[in-house]
């Protein structure tokens, strides 16, 4: 097995099921600390267990990733409990508050059960944006009052954390009020700082307050705030984020290769202005060549383990031993009655 010694800030997709002789190669890279897994990466449980055990093989320590939010942002499919989108938990809030918490508890508690079972550390969630106008968010928010967005997070979040899984929330400080995609445009937002606070951020303050582990910043620019997206900018990352909300975790930025960050420099550029506004993690996804300017560029990177260890899984059983769990039984014929 080969042991590396120094796990780097970049968190970086793979090509297909297996990992290939290059990547092999590419994830002993000091600049490099772990890998995000996509659908194109997922076969089955048995192929992706095969898979993070060879990524295990090559880098003992790093972290492996995966976005498993459920409705349309579910990696992770056959042979897998399929997981309704965030946004019944808030209709179920509608009627029955209490029910709802214990169901976005077990919602968590599932998701995160699952992901650990065949071998990866993280899933990036709970989303955390408000259900207002934006369309990539839709119903993957919660619910569109942030007071209750931030209740059924934190019970989300307890669930995962009973899992053994940390939680990060995201898209710091709200995706939910603005119509562009970051994917694809980028996104601006000409509200006040106060006005930001006093709405789509309370999910974030409060999940924050409740020791929530990690965040994900939106790549929004909120231009009365500052003029960089929220990811670049130091302001809202070390001022608001750290000083202001008193959030101690790990910052993971979003994606750089979204195309609202394209107009703030290439790709190193933008792994710099990433790391220098705070960013303890940085996402470079869907563009391998990037990947590669990015390592030739940057010539110190810093050491990113003890961010990696405050997000690495714990207590995770096998599929087979989950499977005689009581709980896990009871949640996902519970999720029969859960409504799309």
């Amino acid at each position: 097995m080969i042991q590396k010694q120094h796990l780097g800030p970049l968190l970086i997709d793979l090509e297909g099921t297996s990992l290939t002789a290059e990547e092999e190669t590419l994830l002993q890279h000091p600049g490099i600390g772990g890998v995000i897994l996509f659908a194109r990466n997922i076969v089955d449980r048995s192929q992706v267990m095969d898979l993070t055990h060879s990524i295990r093989a090559v880098m003992p320590t790093g972290l492996i990733t995966v976005d498993q939010e459920g409705g349309r942002v579910q990696r992770l499919q056959a042979g897998f409990t399929r997981l309704p989108p965030l946004e019944v938990l808030g209709l179920l809030y509608n009627e029955d508050p209490q029910m709802a918490l214990e169901r976005a508890h077990a919602f968590g508690w599932l998701m995160a059960s699952e992901v650990l079972a065949v071998g990866i550390d993280l899933s990036f969630a709970p989303v955390c944006d408000c259900a207002r106008v934006s369309g990539v968010i839709g119903s993957r928010a919660l619910h569109s009052n942030p007071n209750v967005v931030g209740r059924l997070a934190i019970a989300y979040r307890e669930g995962m954390r009973a899992a053994g899984m940390a939680a990060t929330a995201k898209h710091f400080p709200g995706h939910g009020s603005v119509v562009a995609d970051s994917h694809y445009d980028l996104p601006l937002d000409d509200r006040s700082l106060e006005e930001i606070l006093e709405d789509d951020a309370i999910p974030f303050a409060q999940i924050i307050a409740s020791g929530v582990e990690a965040i994900m910043p939106a790549h929004i620019v909120f231009s009365k705030v500052d003029k960089f997206p929220v990811g670049f900018s130091g302001h809202w990352l070390k001022t608001i984020l750290r000083q202001q909300l008193g959030f101690q975790g790990v910052i993971v930025s979003d994606d750089l290769s979204m195309k609202a960050t394209e107009t703030f420099g290439n790709f190193s550029e933008r792994t710099q202005l990433a790391l220098d506004a705070g960013c303890d993690l940085i996402l470079i996804c869907q563009d391998r060549p990037a990947v590669y300017t990015v390592l030739k560029a940057i010539e110190q990177w810093p050491n990113a383990m003890s961010a990696i260890e405050k997000l690495r899984g714990q207590c995770s059983v096998s599929w087979s031993a989950l499977q005689q769990h009581h709980r896990w039984h009871e949640i996902t014929a519970m999720m029969q009655t859960l409504k799309e």
